[in-house]
């Protein structure tokens, strides 16, 4: 069969593809947990500094870009695995079975066709 093959293929892509997004989505929560958050939080509250006053500005817009560059990244591998490894199926329908309707008769009537041919048992 020629498509054992390309099913082959299509699993190896497919793995390829989740092993690139899960490395991906470990490397977003670490650079998600290490960033500090932009209100200050807590620290900021009980007189915390802002990390903009020690020049680390440039670390925080860093950060930043790869939270949405590596979000981007998993979203377009998410769709390109979907496009890539769909399962294009050929629609064969099948030849309708006509079946003959059975012959109706109204209730009550005593059609021969519907009667029993045994006669009942004798006591």
């Amino acid at each position: 069969m020629p498509f054992e093959n390309f099913e082959l293929k299509m699993n190896t892509i497919f793995t390829l593809f989740m092993i690139l997004i899960m490395i991906l989505s470990i490397l977003l929560i670490i650079i998600v947990m290490a960033q500090n958050p932009k209100g200050g939080g807590l620290s900021g509250t009980f007189g915390g500094t802002s990390a903009a006053q020690f020049g680390v500005q440039r670390t925080n817009d860093f950060m930043e870009k790869a939270t949405w560059w590596l979000g981007g990244g998993i979203v377009f591998l998410i769709l390109l695995s979907v496009i890539l490894t769909a399962n294009p199926t050929t629609v064969q329908t099948a030849p309708a079975r006509t079946e003959t309707p059975a012959p109706q008769t109204a209730p009550g009537t005593n059609n021969p066709a519907t009667l029993p041919t045994t006669p009942a048992p004798s006591n």
